[in-house]
């Protein structure tokens, strides 16, 4: 997952979003990686993990969760999956405009229609 290798997607490593380090995390696509060991299948984890995820959601965040087995046994098909995720996704605007441009644009559009 370094150095675009994903698809292209840019993600960042033990990333804080909304108060939870995320284990990879893509900004632009708002998709977060969690590679999960022995701890997070006990009743205390399973819980924390379902309130984090609800937390996140309500962000916007989606997360793919993996257990290590998977990761390492079957790391192509942990891509494949996060690769159609990725396809599903509305893919970032190459040139976004600034925060509150998007509204100025669109009130100078209507003001200069006939």
């Amino acid at each position: 997952m370094r150095n675009r290798q994903m698809a292209g997607v840019k993600f960042r490593r033990q990333f804080s979003v909304g108060g939870y380090i995320l284990d990879f995390y893509s900004p632009d696509y708002r998709l977060g990686i969690e590679a999960d060991g022995g701890q997070h299948y006990e009743d205390e984890g399973l819980k924390r993990d379902r309130s984090r995820m609800e937390e996140l959601s309500k962000l916007g965040v989606q997360i793919l969760r993996f257990n290590n087995r998977e990761v390492i046994e079957n790391i192509e098909g942990v891509f494949e999956l996060i690769l159609k995720t990725i396809e599903k996704i509305d893919p970032p605007h190459l040139n976004p405009l600034p925060t509150g441009e998007r509204k100025n644009l669109w009130k100078s559009h209507k003001r200069n229609r006939i």
